[in-house]
């Protein structure tokens, strides 16, 4: 009903005031009431918590009395979780509602329950301190921060990717706002970042709140942890991983190999710093790895992990050096390699989409030896933008080119062929799927079942890529 009456997604024009008062009076009866049935007062939590986000700047007076019994059911047990929620509530809403009242009692409590054996508070105790860090960083402290900063290490593993994602989330977010918190911890915070960063699980969003955090660690320049320093530690990882030299951990001692797969996530971290540069800076991040890649032109066990860091870290497409580099990559030995530069001279191109799509199409043409590899470039181009919730952006106008480039090879020999083609016919789908799901459709009536089979595996792409219900209605 509070939704109802006072929605804060839009503008309404009914006048809510008259019932503000009683709805909060009737709820304050229920959630001061401790002989009640437990559900009672769950949803008495829950609905106080609506009432203050919805109507809180209504009830500036009665805050004083309401939001210490928030803190009161936060110590209990039993309601915790619950009260977590509410209070994640209010302090998200765009109402601002001053919890600096609380905070200096509340913000211990939360961080104590990042140690509990217990995943769905720790998942909401996360999300509530990124909220209160993003919207009250200015009530907060370091010394007030540290009862939650001492309690994240153990949070940054691979045992739990998502726990994993929402602490580097909340890192994230005190590194932008508040990053002399870090000081301190980062000793103890830094180890299980890399050692996560090691791990061929990290993937998805996970990775993607890694990236966040490496970009905001280094922007915030706190002393040790600068450009330099961050990109050493990452670049010691793949030429340790690469040497065979063991690398130690704090806690869990010698550490094996660095996993093949896990080049990719390292790559991406190390772009991840790149990108924060200057051109100049980055210029010169970028010659360093090529020189790795030319020195390990004679030991084919330099040159894979070099290629896969450089071959990211050169995705921004920001000058003609790093295409030349993507070209001559692929023209390596090395499978590994080949693929690394594939993928790199596909974010060269989005980087410069009408300088460089052009060429990647022409050369998938022309160059069947290298059609394989010349695709997953496109795969990259394509997802690069179907992934950015904008319609497809600058592709929009090579669409119609591309979809027809990649009928053209719907019913090639090679199955590996055939499906990165299929790949590419799905996410570009999302591009403008109004117009390209009909196209999809009528190429099932093929006869044949090489294009059957290529659309069908196609559409199963386009559904995995999560594509809102709204375009599926439509």
């Amino acid at each position: 009903m509070v939704c109802v009456i006072r929605p804060l997604d839009e503008p309404s024009g009914f006048d809510f005031t008259p019932f503000t008062a009683e709805l909060y009076r009737c709820t304050l009866v229920r959630l001061r009431a401790a002989d009640i049935d437990q559900e009672v007062k769950e949803r008495a939590i829950s609905c106080m918590g609506q009432i203050i986000c919805n109507l809180g700047d209504c009830l500036q007076g009665e805050l004083h009395t309401c939001l210490p019994i928030f803190l009161d059911r936060l110590r209990n047990e039993i309601t915790r979780l619950t009260t977590v929620k509410a209070l994640t509530k209010v302090a998200g809403s765009p109402l601002h509602i001053d919890l600096t009242p609380i905070l200096a009692e509340a913000v211990p409590i939360l961080g104590s329950f990042l140690r509990k054996n217990q995943r769905a508070l720790k998942l909401s105790t996360l999300t509530l301190l990124d909220t209160l860090v993003k919207n009250y960083a200015s009530a907060l402290n370091n010394e007030l921060l540290n009862e939650v900063t001492s309690e994240l290490p153990p949070l940054i593993s691979e045992a739990d990717l998502h726990v994993a994602q929402l602490t580097l989330t909340l890192l994230t977010s005190i590194s932008s706002l508040l990053p002399t918190a870090l000081i301190g911890p980062a000793p103890a915070i830094l180890p299980e970042v890399l050692h996560l960063v090691r791990s061929p699980l990290l993937q998805g969003a996970a990775l993607d709140s890694m990236l966040g955090f490496f970009k905001a660690l280094v922007v915030a320049g706190l002393p040790g942890l600068g450009h330099a320093d961050l990109l050493g530690m990452l670049v010691s990882l793949v030429h340790r991983g690469n040497s065979g030299v063991p690398t130690t951990h704090p806690s869990r001692g010698t550490l094996p190999v660095v996993h093949r797969q896990a080049y990719h996530s390292l790559a991406k971290c190390v772009a991840a710093l790149t990108v924060t540069w200057t051109r100049e800076e980055a210029r010169g991040v970028v010659e360093r790895f090529l020189a790795d890649v030319r020195k390990g032109t004679a030991d084919s066990g330099v040159i894979q992990p070099s290629s896969q860091a450089s071959a990211t870290a050169v995705s921004s497409g920001r000058s003609d050096a790093e295409h030349v580099f993507a070209l001559l990559a692929i023209g390596e030995i090395g499978q590994e390699v080949r693929s690394a530069a594939s993928h790199a001279l596909g974010g060269v191109a989005v980087g410069n989409l009408s300088r460089f799509l052009p060429f990647v199409l022409h050369q998938i043409e022309t160059t069947p030896r290298r059609q394989y590899l010349l695709l997953h470039s496109l795969k990259e181009i394509i997802g690069s933008q179907s992934g950015t919730g904008g319609g497809g952006g600058a592709l929009q106008a090579w669409v119609p080119a591309i979809w027809e480039q990649l009928f053209r090879h719907c019913e090639c020999a090679e199955e590996g062929t055939r499906n990165v083609v299929a790949e590419c016919l799905g996410r570009l789908t999302l591009v403008d799927p109004a117009a390209l799901l009909p196209r999809l459709q009528e190429s099932l009536s093929s006869e044949s079942p090489l294009m059957r089979t290529t659309v069908v595996t196609a559409v199963k792409f386009t559904i995995s890529d999560q594509v809102s219900e709204n375009t599926w209605k439509t």
